[in-house]
């Protein structure tokens, strides 16, 4: 078959294979539009050989953009639309022969099916929701919000109860001040367990206590994996060795041991490769600084490869005085050598490489293209076959790289090709296809039967190809595979099926086969045991199908001193032994000398995991359980489950206390909260789950701990601040303020008593803010005009803030004003509504007085009974630099004024049939306000009163607007 390419189009290919079965799905992606404007899909049940397109039975119009298969059912077929064009899903229960459409009301980003139960699917949403369905996605529900992208799991356990469960990362944004300069806002996450079916808070589980480190939690197999801030602790669910890492990959968790690669601070391009024990908990380094490179969607890739089909092994590039070089193991890390080069090369010549100045270099990159070949390939059915790119010398190169090929696990190496090829497994590694990595078209292939000894070439088309991919599903087990690409740049796509088929005329029998021992250079017990596989012989030409199997007789060997590694807190040094680092304390192992009072002393050694051998030093390097020591107690930590330093009024705060030394069962703990309240504890592990208090009231609090047996004690302290939340603040501030000389601004805090806060105070354009403890501060303007003054309170996870505006003047003359009684009635006293009624009294004296309003100011006071102020000041263009002329300029415009009020002239209707009328207050006028000391006193004592009336009315400044529905009236009066 052939489908068309236009020089400004792509097609994206999914391949999915069953028994006999091929499904394709292609899209065609217009540069122009920058979109997808055409999908196919394609159906083939007789291995490539022809196609059936299927547009009519998923839609004609329908653009597909993802194909699923269900792991556990391969008849089973999930097809997603494209969410630009509609949010759909098609579902096929007959290896995509018919389909049924269902709309979503959410867009698809990702999906994760259940590794056991084949219709359970969570489905990660564009808004961070994350929906599950048991019905292989016929109908969906919200399992919970806030979901970190590619951080949730399906419990992979044997009860029924945990295959039923997810567990997540749930993100959290709050505003933070680490700075109280700038707030900025800090993300938290939490581990977050529940029912797939049901995820609601009832049975919604938090099994670890505080916050973890966001996009950092990790579930593979039965290990949960996640960095968080409380430290020397050793939990089932913490890495506690990582402290100064920035980065953590976790390679395999095979054989209930996890191999992770952890970059700490002092590196950018490696990571250090550690393995644990059994329980996951306690981590030594196996190999430094293995390579690393980004992938093409942003991923970390580690330069380590685990070959498939033989348990223990592993290759890795390590970088060494600047240069990469390959290593190999064949006991999971415990130890590694470099690859001995070939004695020759493909023209026969003699290779000159001796260890360790020059050995074989592998490229271990894994392609994330499925149809592309990576730069190593191993499998499970061709145990001790390894095909590989790489160069041979002093170091690991990307210039004159070739391809080597080991058939006894990495003791010997032949080069094959002296180019890049993509190599297939076929006939479980009976056959092995190479194909030429090139930009050129190609028409050959290469074909191998006794493990890439000899090479023969045949024609897989009659006009050369460009190769976009090879198909070799489920080609591990079969001699059919299916190459694809184009004649041209211009020309339609191909696809070639090829059959091998053919040139076989017999099934392998019994005596094709041969015995193979793994060795590590001539060492035979590898991980314990001595192996002995089956393998194909290299002269026979036969079929091993899908009942081969690869029989392998293991025989245990004893112990000897290469079948342990250093335990936690040890390293190897240069002769061999094992001896405790320099951060190490070996008697901090014993403070969980709990169980009949004895505990396993490490002699230095552990047993490989999975290692089998029996006998011989196994005594010697066994760690021995010994009585308890009697030990003071040392290293006692106090902290809170979360973390932090900070809680709230009436809310639950839970303490933990541990020991790093001393017997644990009869040391006392006493932990006074502060406040008064004291307990003590007959024994650390009696608080094992934290010791929760609550605190009444605000404040600093000096929590301590005293850990005491009968050999000594130890006391550690916490300080922990107590707030409660802060609702409101209300800045009160002068309506106008006297030029050059200080005012006092105050911050008016609701509830008054919310603990330790911040004040930060920003004045006019000034960039650079004043920050304060105390709600007040004395502050100068230095010019004339319109200032603007904003406050900012900062509590706990809270920052609120208020502002206003002060008119600076160096001269004015201000005067109270009363109005009639029936004002009172109507006064919310809010805000808004005496900013409302400041500017309706202004209108009615400007009226009343014909007064420039530039020169007039008026503000409502707060509180009861309603009183306002009025300011004059000077025209600058009549009396700029005339001290003498500004005052008998004010005093004028204060008569007239003053005769106005006097004569009832200045009045306003609040409402319908409400009239109010504005006195002036029976006081005497204000001097004349100017820099001078003789002024200063009257001013201040007008200022002041403004900030005494502000402050005592400020408990009902809580009510808005929209608490009062007379405002809306008022305002359209």
């Amino acid at each position: 078959m052939s489908l068309l390419f236009c020089a400004q189009v792509t097609l994206n290919f999914f391949f999915f294979f069953f028994v006999q079965v091929i499904l394709m799905l292609t899209k065609l992606y217009d540069f122009n539009l920058g979109s997808v404007t055409e999908s196919s899909l394609w159906r083939s049940t007789d291995y490539g050989t022809t196609y059936e397109k299927l547009n009519e039975k998923v839609g004609v119009k329908t653009i597909l953009s993802y194909l699923y298969v269900s792991p556990n059912n391969k008849r089973k077929i999930m097809l997603l639309t494209d969410p630009e064009v509609e949010s759909s899903l098609l579902i096929s229960s007959d290896e995509g022969a018919t389909y049924q459409k269902y709309r979503l009301n959410f867009y698809i980003l990702s999906l994760l099916f259940h590794p056991e139960q084949e219709d359970w699917i969570l489905a990660y949403g564009h808004d961070q929701k994350l929906y599950s369905s048991v019905e292989f996605g016929r109908r969906w529900q919200l399992v919970h919000e806030r979901v970190a992208p590619n951080r949730f799991y399906c419990y992979q356990y044997q009860y029924y109860y945990y295959l039923s469960s997810v567990c997540l990362e749930i993100q959290y944004t709050e505003p933070s001040c680490f700075s109280a300069v700038c707030p900025v806002v800090v993300a938290e996450a939490l581990y977050v367990t529940c029912k797939l079916q049901n995820c609601t808070d009832a049975n919604k589980g938090k099994p670890f206590p505080g916050y973890i480190d966001p996009n950092s939690l990790v579930v593979q197999d039965e290990y949960v994996i996640f960095f968080c801030q409380i430290n020397h602790r050793d939990l089932s669910y913490e890495i506690s060795f990582f402290f100064f890492s920035q980065d953590l990959h976790v390679i395999s968790t095979d054989e209930n041991r996890v191999v992770a690669a952890v970059q700490e601070w002092n590196q950018n391009d490696t990571y250090n490769l550690y393995v644990s024990e059994a329980g996951g908990i306690y981590y030594t380094l196996a190999l430094e600084n293995v390579m690393s490179s980004m992938g093409p969607e942003g991923n970390v890739m580690i330069d380590l490869y685990e070959v498939a089909g033989i348990k223990g092994m592993f290759l890795a590039n390590k970088k060494q005085n600047n240069e990469v070089k390959t290593y190999i193991t064949y006991n999971k890390g415990r130890d590694w050598r470099l690859l001995q080069a070939p004695s020759g090369d493909l023209r026969g010549n003699r290779i000159h490489c001796m260890l360790p100045y020059c050995s074989l270099h592998l490229h271990l990159q894994v392609s994330a293209n499925p149809y592309t070949s990576g730069n190593i390939a191993s499998r499970e059915s061709a145990p001790g076959i390894i095909v590989a790119s790489g160069s041979i010398g002093a170091e690991l190169t990307s210039s004159n790289v070739s391809m080597f090929i080991t058939s006894d696990a990495g003791n010997t190496w032949r080069q094959i090709f002296d180019e890049e090829y993509s190599v297939l497994y076929l006939d479980q590694g009976g056959a092995l296809v190479a194909i030429r990595h090139t930009p050129l078209p190609i028409r050959h292939l290469w074909l191998s039967f006794d493990e890439g000894r000899l090479w023969n070439k045949y024609s897989f088309t009659s006009s050369p190809l460009f190769v976009d991919g090879v198909l070799g599903e489920p080609g591990e087990e079969t001699l059919i595979m299916t190459i694809f690409g184009h004649v041209s740049h211009r020309s339609e796509w191909q696809l070639v099926k090829i059959d091998f088929r053919s040139i076989f005329n017999r099934r392998c029998i019994e005596s094709d086969y041969v015995p193979w021992d793994l060795h590590d250079q001539g060492e035979r017990c590898l991980m314990g045991v001595k192996r002995v596989y089956r393998k194909l012989k290299p002269i026979a030409r036969c079929v091993m199908g899908k009942t081969y199997s690869v029989t392998m007789i293991s025989e245990p060997c004893d112990c000897t001193e290469s079948d342990f590694e250093c335990d936690y807190g040890f390293e190897r040094r240069a002769d061999g032994k094992c001896t405790p680092a320099f951060w190490f304390l070996p008697s901090s192992m014993s403070r969980t000398c709990t169980t009949e009072h004895t505990f396993l002393n490490s002699t230095g050694y552990r047993k490989v995991v999975s290692n089998n051998c029996t006998g011989g030093v196994m005594e010697q390097f066994t760690a021995r359980r010994q009585p308890c020591p009697s030990q003071a107690p040392r290293g006692l930590h106090l902290v809170t489950s979360e973390g932090k330093l900070t809680a709230t009024t009436a809310s639950n705060v839970t303490f933990l206390v541990f020991l790093e030394e001393g017997d644990g069962s009869k040391t006392s703990i006493t932990v006074d909260f502060g406040d008064g309240n004291a307990f003590t504890y007959s024994n650390v592990s009696s608080i094992e789950d934290g010791i929760k208090h609550i605190y009444k009231n605000v404040g600093i609090y000096r929590v301590s701990a005293t850990a005491e047996n009968t050999l000594g004690s130890e006391t550690v302290l916490l300080f922990l601040h107590i707030t409660c939340q802060l609702e409101s603040i209300h800045l009160s501030a002068p309506f106008v303020a006297v030029k050059n000389k200080e005012v006092n601004l105050t911050a008016v805090l609701s509830p008054s008593q919310v603990g330790t806060v911040t004040y930060i105070w920003w004045f006019g354009n000034n960039s650079e803010p004043v920050i304060t403890l105390e709600g007040s501060v004395a502050f100068t303007f230095s010019r004339e005009g319109i200032s603007v003054v904003t406050v900012q309170v900062s509590g706990g996870n809270t920052i609120l803030q208020d502002r206003k505006t002060v008119a600076v003047h160096e001269y004015f003359r201000s005067h109270l004003l009363a109005f009639s009684s029936n004002l009172d009635d109507h006064n919310p006293d809010v805000a808004e509504w005496r900013l409302d009624v400041s500017r309706v009294i202004k209108t009615s004296m400007v009226q009343a007085t014909g007064v420039n309003p530039e020169q007039l100011l008026v503000t409502v006071l707060p509180g009861l009974p309603t009183a306002a102020e009025f300011f004059l000041l000077p025209d600058k263009q009549l009396t700029e630099g005339k001290p003498d002329k500004t005052a008998t300029h004010l005093d004028q415009l204060s008569e007239l004024v003053l005769s106005a009020l006097n004569q009832n002239l200045v009045q306003f209707t609040l409402r319908p049939g409400v009239q109010i009328t504005v006195y002036a207050a029976h006081l005497s006028a204000a001097p004349l306000v100017d820099t001078s000391e003789n002024h200063s006193g009257s001013a201040m004592l007008m200022l002041l009163s403004v900030v005494v009336v502000g402050l005592a009315v400020f408990l009902i400044y809580k009510f808005k607007r929209y608490c009062h529905p007379f405002l809306k009236i008022q305002r359209g009066s």
